[in-house]
């Protein structure tokens, strides 16, 4: 089934070959929540973007680890679009639905490989960004997911070609994608902290 996407949430590390997308779904009218850095980038594209802290009430906290954990974002990620309950909690509390999330992760193996610090390292790893991938690629059947910039190319011709339509196909692919990324990732944390031992 196709799926239109209106909404999205942006925030990632990486932000070459991401202007091409930002402007694609500005063209078609999607409405762009982002945080920090990104917010800035696609602000600077001329790009209308909402702050995630306009949507959950808080700002950045804890030096930036906590961001977008919020029930207003995983609540609009995670609603299932033909569940009756799930769309009147929406309403009842103000959650808009989130059709495309777009994020990546922090350079975690980059960082072990350049012997930063021990405190540096720990502070390498994603947990709002990782949340994120696993909540969109759970709800594969509303949701796109796009976790990693190895997939803009791919995403943007298919956002071109079906004009903010996705196939459930797509989503799948997507999502399969996604737990790849988040499996390798997790590997590799726990490989850095068996070497501590």
């Amino acid at each position: 089934m196709k799926k239109t996407i209106k909404t999205a949430l942006i925030s990632v590390y990486y932000k070459d070959g991401l202007d091409e997308i930002i402007k694609e779904l500005n063209s078609q009218g999607v409405k762009i929540f982002s945080t920090g850095g990104t917010q800035t980038f696609i602000e600077s594209l001329g790009v209308d973007v909402t702050p995630v802290e306009a949507l959950t009430g808080y700002p950045s906290i804890l030096g930036g680890r906590v961001k977008t954990l919020h029930p207003k974002v995983f609540g609009g990620i995670l609603a299932m679009r033909d569940d009756g309950t799930h769309q009147s909690q929406l309403k009842e509390y103000g959650i808009p639905e989130i059709d495309l999330v777009i994020v990546d992760l922090y350079p975690f193996t980059e960082t072990v490989a350049s012997d930063a610090s021990y405190e540096d390292i720990v502070e390498k790893i994603d947990i709002g960004g990782i949340s994120l991938i696993r909540a969109a690629a759970k709800n594969h059947k509303d949701t796109v997911i796009i976790p990693s910039k190895a997939q803009y190319a791919r995403f943007l011709q298919i956002l071109k070609d079906g004009r903010g339509a996705t196939t459930f196909e797509q989503r799948l692919e997507f999502a399969t994608d996604a737990f790849a990324v988040s499996s390798d990732y997790d590997a590799a944390i726990c490989e850095y902290f068996v070497k501590q031992d």
